[in-house]
């Protein structure tokens, strides 16, 4: 700690007795931000022809569906051919009227589910971890085991990330890059936690192939674009402040899943950042990873 720990009494926020929402917030989302739900417009959502439907964006949460449904194709799960529609929640498009219809929470990633036809209604799934469960029970348990203790440790360590990851986005990674000023007490205190959590799943690596054991599952799908990204310096610029070489077998179970071909596609798709070529707006085909990345666009290629 440095001697910024102790600031002068003076300047400490002192809580009001009721809380107002009286201006903006600050930082990089302040303009989506804002203490009450529901739609603010009037937006129905795009419907393509394949049964399934994600509205989403490239984010670690958004990367874990797409890389799930890739998985599932490369497994030969033909039903999981799936259309990916761009939700871009910096202009605010996650509260229109059909997206807040899809997910009161507007939030992405959000899946429908068209696939018992037109008479009947279409199954909504939000929240990525329970998008994740949904998917590998609709196909045959694909990626996530059948029962007993197998799956318990599975879905223990999938919902172990659920918990764990908003400790590292919506607290280390907001108040180390996004805040509108840095403090050092909330980024002392989520540095720990972020810390401490890499050292759980480094304990549990050194001594076992992947988060469940020996098979690949959703539970690595879940944690890997969060986890394995930070250790890989490619979340918040954040490497070299959290010691990210301290966590070696994290970094292994990282590289080794980066290296799959269906996660190389996954963490493509709704991302709107990055080298051209690893951006895939919106994906509708197979063909889109070849025709239709950013850097063949901009070369005027399909349109």
């Amino acid at each position: 700690m440095s001697d910024n720990a102790a600031t002068p009494a003076a300047t400490a926020y002192v809580p009001p007795q009721v809380w107002t929402w009286a201006q903006p917030s600050g930082g990089q989302f302040a303009n989506i931000n804002r203490p009450v739900a529901g739609a603010t417009h009037e937006q129905a959502l795009p419907v393509g022809r394949h049964p399934l439907q994600l509205y989403s964006l490239g984010t670690p949460n958004g990367q874990k569906v797409t890389v799930m449904l890739e998985e599932l194709l490369a497994l030969g799960h033909a039903g999981a051919e799936y259309d990916a529609w761009l939700i871009r929640i910096n202009e605010g498009q996650q509260f229109g009227s059909g997206f807040v219809e899809a997910n009161p929470n507007s939030k992405i990633p959000v899946l429908v589910d068209r696939s018992a036809g037109a008479e009947a209604p279409p199954v909504r799934v939000f929240e990525s971890g329970a998008i994740l469960v949904y998917l590998a029970e609709k196909f045959g348990n694909a990626l996530l085991p059948a029962g007993g203790a197998a799956r318990a440790e599975c879905l223990s360590w999938l919902f172990w990330q659920m918990g764990s990851a908003p400790f590292l986005g919506g607290g280390f990674g907001h108040f180390y890059a996004y805040a509108p000023t840095k403090q050092q007490y909330p980024i002392d205190r989520y540095a720990m936690e972020v810390k401490r959590q890499l050292d759980v799943l480094n304990r549990l690596l050194a001594e076992r192939r992947y988060l469940a054991g020996e098979a690949y599952t959703v539970a690595d799908i879940a944690t890997w674009p969060w986890y394995g990204a930070l250790v890989k310096g490619q979340l918040y610029g954040a490497g070299e402040f959290l010691s990210v070489h301290e966590y070696p077998h994290v970094i292994r179970w990282a590289d080794e899943i980066a290296a799959r071909p269906a996660v190389q596609r996954g963490r493509k798709v709704n991302r709107t950042w990055g080298e051209p070529h690893n951006q895939l707006h919106e994906r509708h085909d197979a063909s889109d990873f070849a025709l239709r990345t950013q850097d063949k666009l901009q070369q005027g290629g399909a349109a």
